[in-house]
């Protein structure tokens, strides 16, 4: 079977956030099932120089977007058996400042239109006709109907399917219907009877939704939220009109990356069989960040980015309940500035107990999933989450709130049985999760429960096996 997968980012060549991990991982463990398996994907500035130096040029060509006639370069390396292919044009994606973002331009939707005609272009160049074009959220959602309006005619494009993966339906691409004439090139038919149009615009998300031969997203749960009102971000609607081909699948982690046995950033290995060195994490981390050094606090660690879909103002609304506990709390990401502003100023209150560290860091990242007792996760919705799987695979027990793939991960712990394998409420409440991260520093008290706990945590299987093998199951499905 071959696959092309087609994405706007990738670990570790460019990445913003959970796609770019799944980009990486996933295919990767699709190789290891047989399949042929390629991913292309933008060649952005921002790329490492370590990887930029082991590419190799395979072709340069034109590619047409709208009446501009643009140059394209297609370089080519492999990575983990994997190969990736990189569409190079300096114009779209060289982009130069203080921080250069992968996204968030005015002529976005010219670059991933010029992205994917390269892609469809660049198939014939390498020899390369799918069986499945596998494509990832709005970035690439026109490639099945470009297929469809320009490549129909053509023998070796005519037996290729399609499948487009939401990984968050916030983000829906959606445009100027200007752009339709003007950079897609697309007959204005497909505004006029709705296939593409959204509130008088284009949108790429509901091209990707109406012309792939499958939809999946990345749990089940969501896949189910996303058709209601509350969830479906105004495409509940055309969801439910196409259910009979959308599915969910839940993501996992890549457990080579994220081992707790051999991890290098982390301060001390360890791993099932061996956890009380956990503890000897928690206190270097304690030292790092000047809180005080007593492994039997309690401690709470976040991850995240830090915007409103994350829950933070429910840990707003309850943060002076939550300081009267005895624990201790770090927060690292970044993101909106009054999540930005509230964590802060509990770190100059609250010195001792609180750490809040305003930046992105990927080793301090790792440090926190090994150290903390506890991790946090209260989001208003949540397509997958990666921040609950990885840290349950360094034994830290997650707190969330069941909403799409947090639901579907994370089981509670029941105190009758001992099964489980964390903690978690049902509303969108600040006193539920309160009465939630009460019951769980009540159960850390316990040191053999909790120790079952991090065992079960531990044992859970959060890797893409399983996964990946429903893909591949998808794709036979979709061949026939």
């Amino acid at each position: 079977m071959k696959v092309l997968y087609v994405t706007s980012e990738c670990w570790p060549f460019a990445k913003t956030g959970g796609l770019g991990d799944v980009a990486y991982a996933l295919p990767k463990a699709l190789k290891k099932e047989g399949v042929d398996i390629r991913v292309i994907l933008p060649k952005y500035s921002t790329m490492p120089n370590y990887l930029k130096e082991q590419l190799k040029e395979v072709a340069v060509f034109n590619v047409k977007v709208g009446w501009r006639n643009q140059y394209c370069g297609l370089l080519e390396m492999e990575l983990d058996g994997v190969k990736f292919y990189f569409i190079d044009n300096e114009y779209y994606f060289k982009r130069e400042g203080e921080i250069a973002y992968l996204y968030g331009y005015e002529d976005d939707a010219e670059r991933y239109t010029f992205f994917s005609n390269s892609v469809l272009e660049a198939i014939s160049i390498i020899d390369f006709y799918p069986d499945i074009i596998h494509m990832n959220d709005w970035h690439t959602g026109m490639i099945p109907l470009i297929l469809k309006e320009k490549y129909s005619g053509l023998e070796k494009y005519n037996n290729i399917k399609t499948i487009y993966t939401i990984h968050n339906l916030q983000y829906q691409g959606v445009f100027s219907n200007k752009l339709l004439g003007d950079v897609l090139d697309l007959p204005y038919k497909y505004m006029d009877n709705g296939d593409v149009e959204y509130c008088g615009g284009v949108s790429f998300m509901k091209a990707g939704i109406v012309f792939s031969d499958k939809v999946t997203t990345v749990s089940p749960t969501y896949a189910n939220e996303i058709q209601t009102k509350f969830y479906g971000e105004s495409l509940d609607g055309l969801l439910k009109c196409n259910s009979y081909k959308l599915k969910g699948i839940l993501n996992g982690i890549d457990y080579d990356l994220n081992n707790p046995k051999t991890d290098k950033d982390i301060f001390i290995n360890y791993d099932v069989n061996s956890i009380d060195r956990k503890s000897e994490n928690k206190v270097k981390l304690q030292k790092m960040l000047g809180l005080e050094q007593n492994p039997d606090i309690p401690l709470i660690g976040i991850v995240s980015r830090l915007v409103s879909q994350k829950g933070l103002d429910l840990i707003s609304y309850i943060m002076p309940e939550i300081m009267r506990e005895n624990l201790q709390m770090v927060i690292l990401g970044t993101g909106e500035h009054q999540y930005q502003s509230m964590f802060n100023y509990y770190d100059s209150i609250y010195p001792d107990k609180v750490s809040a560290r305003i930046t992105f860091d990927a080793a301090l990242a790792q440090q926190i999933y090994a150290s903390s007792d506890i991790f946090l996760m209260p989001s208003l919705f949540e397509p997958c989450g990666i921040g609950q799987m990885l840290a349950m695979r360094y034994g830290t027990i997650p707190i969330v709130r069941e909403t799409g793939g947090l639901k579907d991960t994370v089981y509670p712990y029941n105190k009758y049985t001992g099964e489980g394998n964390g903690f978690s409420f049902e509303n969108y409440n600040a006193h539920d999760m309160l009465y939630c991260i009460k019951g769980a520093i009540e159960t850390y008290k316990n040191k053999n429960i909790w120790r079952n706990l991090i065992i079960n945590a531990m044992e859970t299987d959060s890797s893409w096996t399983k996964s990946a093998q429903t893909y591949i199951n998808t794709y036979q499905e979709m061949r026939g």
